[in-house]
């Protein structure tokens, strides 16, 4: 397996800040398998918890109620589907998958004790150093099986921030996935492990108790924490500064959302012939992407492309990333992207939703969004083709890999701006070109008169940009 990057604390181990005093004989405590010993790629398991009722750790059904369709719960295989592509994402060769019925959340282990020991037993048999749980664990949970089946465990919430912190290529990316670690490492950092009871030296001439182990790791990452914070919050006036920026040049922005691996890349790339990274691949795109794209009426608009929502996204990458869905925040139109194809792709769907309706509870995105959003039905290649896909009132079918369907989307988002432009009469002197000119290039026109006095014009514009020209007057 090539060596991967890693942010500045080390994402291999339970441990972020290893210290001189660290356990030499801690027989119990699991050793570091997440990057294998070096002879070949990582053999990892993927075990799924689930109740009757849908994912057993969320205790209740990821439904939608869509054109008719009855909220129903996800499926099971392709919620282990999803895991097993989440682990291939990053290299880990899975040997080995099981579903297990959740009766009962047991708080030392999660699962029942003779799955853990069924299971104990068949990962030993396939030689696994690796096992993702696809559900969210407890410190004591994560410990316990770790010593149950002697080999390197994570959770659902570990496993999509390594991968984050694999794909961050940006100094922005970089930081907001360093905040993620260390902000779930920081909640592992319970009395779980016997190392960190222990106490170093006090200081000055009475000397005295001095700090355990978890507290001088957890002030460390405190630290760590606040300046990161501080750094991102740059990051986020930095951003503020670019929008105002746009603003003067005033192009409506697009930002395309959905599902991860939806296809939002690949359908960047075909409406603006950009050659953004797209790739068959769970989280293929982390950082935004900008580029200028023309419409069939002549306005040019930003488009965005955004990293893709996931199921259960832990809390920690939604606080971590407000900086990047501030774009989708401030976006004239949304465009969320779906895989038609996808068997789960209403489930995916409310899984959005839910992301977004989230963002509107904390203030970051305004409830006006639906109205400004374009369902986008990709892969209708897989279906037979955009006339094989049935389709909402607001929603557009198309094939990014085959182009069908892109005419009528670049229509719709035509449509859909001028939806929110306000159609306004001016009568300008015919001397005054440049105020004639500003009209042309950030506006719409739609009717024209000359005579001897003046230019009468009906054009549509931008709110903005109507009480930008009112203010040149």
């Amino acid at each position: 397996m090539p060596a991967r990057r890693k942010p500045p604390l080390a994402r291999r181990g339970r441990w972020p800040l290893p210290t001189a005093d660290w356990p030499d004989d801690d027989a119990t405590e699991p050793s570091d398998h997440w990057t294998g010993d070096g002879t070949g790629p990582t053999r990892a398991a993927v075990i799924l918890p689930w109740s009757r009722f849908g994912h057993g750790v969320a205790d209740h059904p990821l439904g939608t109620h869509e054109a008719g369709v009855p909220d129903r719960p996800r499926a099971a295989e392709a919620r282990l589907a999803e895991a097993v592509g989440l682990c291939a994402s990053i290299g880990l060769v899975v040997v080995h998958e099981a579903i297990l019925p959740l009766r009962i959340r047991r708080p030392s282990t999660l699962l029942g004790e003779g799955q853990v020991s069924a299971q104990g037993r068949e990962l030993q048999r396939n030689g696994v150093t690796v096992v993702v749980v696809d559900a969210m664990l407890t410190p004591v949970q994560q410990r316990n099986l770790e010593r149950g089946w002697n080999c390197k465990v994570i959770d659902r919430t570990g496993l999509i921030l390594d991968i984050f912190g694999e794909r961050a290529a940006t100094k922005e990316g970089t930081l907001q996935v360093e905040l993620a670690h260390l902000e779930y490492q920081r909640s592992r950092l319970v009395r779980s492990w016997t190392h960190l009871e222990r106490q170093r030296g006090g200081f000055g001439f009475l000397g005295g108790p001095g700090e355990t182990q978890i507290e001088a790791d957890r002030r460390l990452i405190d630290e760590r924490l606040v300046r990161l914070k501080k750094d991102l919050e740059q990051v986020r006036r930095t951003r503020g500064l670019h929008r105002s920026a746009r603003k003067r040049v005033p192009f409506p922005v697009v930002a395309l959302v959905g599902y991860t691996n939806a296809g939002k890349s690949t359908l960047f790339n075909a409406l603006t012939g950009a050659e953004v990274v797209a790739k068959d691949q769970l989280f293929a795109t982390l950082d935004p992407t900008m580029r200028g794209l023309g419409l069939p009426s002549g306005r040019r608009v930003i488009l965005s492309d955004t990293v893709g929502f996931i199921s259960e996204l832990p809390h920690e990458l939604v606080e971590a990333f407000r900086a990047t869905l501030e774009e989708v925040s401030q976006a004239d139109v949304i465009l969320h992207v779906r895989d038609a194809a996808h068997p789960d792709t209403a489930a995916q769907r409310a899984d959005v939703m839910k992301v977004l309706d989230d963002m509107v509870a904390d203030g970051t995105l305004d409830e006006t969004w639906p109205s400004r959003t374009i369902e986008v039905l990709n892969k209708a290649d897989l279906l037979g083709g955009v006339e094989q896909v049935a389709v909402r009132t607001n929603g557009v079918a198309v094939s990014a890999i085959t182009g069908d369907g892109l005419r009528a989307l670049a229509l719709a988002i035509d449509a859909r701006i001028a939806e929110g432009m306000d159609v306004v009469d001016y009568d300008i002197p015919p001397e005054d070109g440049a105020r004639l000119a500003w009209l042309y290039q950030h506006g719409e026109v739609v009717e024209r008169s000359d005579s001897d006095t003046n230019v009468h014009v009906t054009v549509r514009l931008l709110p903005a940009d109507k009480a930008r020209f009112e203010r040149r007057e």
